[in-house]
């Protein structure tokens, strides 16, 4: 049995690169809250193993931008609990989990600085919904705006995993380099620099009952590392 489960483990992390996450995942707001599952401070890099997709053929390891890569340990705690979310949810993809993720963290991040509400509820958590309208509405009242961009996703790892009565928990933790501006009611910068890019680390967690028609995964906890 544990031969098995090695095998699909190695099977289905040979890729990781898109979700289905429909709408897809953005950027920490100064006023989100960490939920249950804080995103764990560590992870497990392993070198790039020889993949096996489900018929036994050899592929390439993984894809080549390295911000798509997921390299675990299968013998690490992550590892299995993906295993499991796996096993749960036949649908699961890893690889396309992550290029979702990907695509959902810029285009939070992107709606959160253009104050896009209609954007943002469908891919937040009531709570974190909660967090992020408050603070566009605080911005709005100063009659101030904000401009982010992202230039580049430099990483994003699964960093850690959890499923509970049905409901799993992936966290990632995104490396960015962003260019953000927040300019006052006549135009004038007030925070950030056009010309300047900036790195953040951001830590994210998304959350999916697995055995929910909804293929979305939604945004349940935010956390930052300046």
């Amino acid at each position: 049995m544990g031969g098995s489960l090695d095998i699909i483990l190695l099977a289905l992390l040979a890729g990781f690169i898109a979700l289905r996450l429909v709408s897809v995942l953005g950027r920490r707001t100064g006023n989100e809250r960490r939920q249950e599952n804080p995103a764990g401070p560590d992870r497990v890099r392993a070198p790039e193993p020889k993949a096996l997709d489900t018929a036994g053929q050899d592929r390439p390891p993984y894809p080549s931008h390295p911000g798509t890569v997921l390299s675990v340990d299968r013998d690490t705690p992550l590892a299995r609990t993906l295993s499991r979310i796996v096993l749960a949810d036949h649908h699961f993809d890893p690889e396309a989990f992550i290029q979702g993720a990907r695509s959902a963290y810029q285009m939070i991040t992107e709606a959160f600085a253009a104050g896009d509400r209609e954007t943002l509820r469908p891919l937040l958590s009531p709570e974190i919904f909660g967090d992020f309208e408050a603070a566009i509405a605080e911005r709005e009242a100063k009659n101030q705006t904000m401009q982010t961009t992202i230039v580049d996703i430099l990483a994003s790892d699964v960093s850690d995993a959890r499923l509970e009565s049905g409901v799993a928990e992936i966290t990632v933790t995104f490396k960015a380099e962003l260019v953000s501006v927040v300019r006052d009611s006549e135009n004038r910068i007030i925070e950030g620099n056009p010309s300047d890019t900036e790195t953040v680390t951001d830590v994210w967690t998304f959350s999916r009952h697995v055995k929910a028609r909804d293929p979305n995964w939604l945004l349940v906890a935010t956390d930052s590392h300046d």
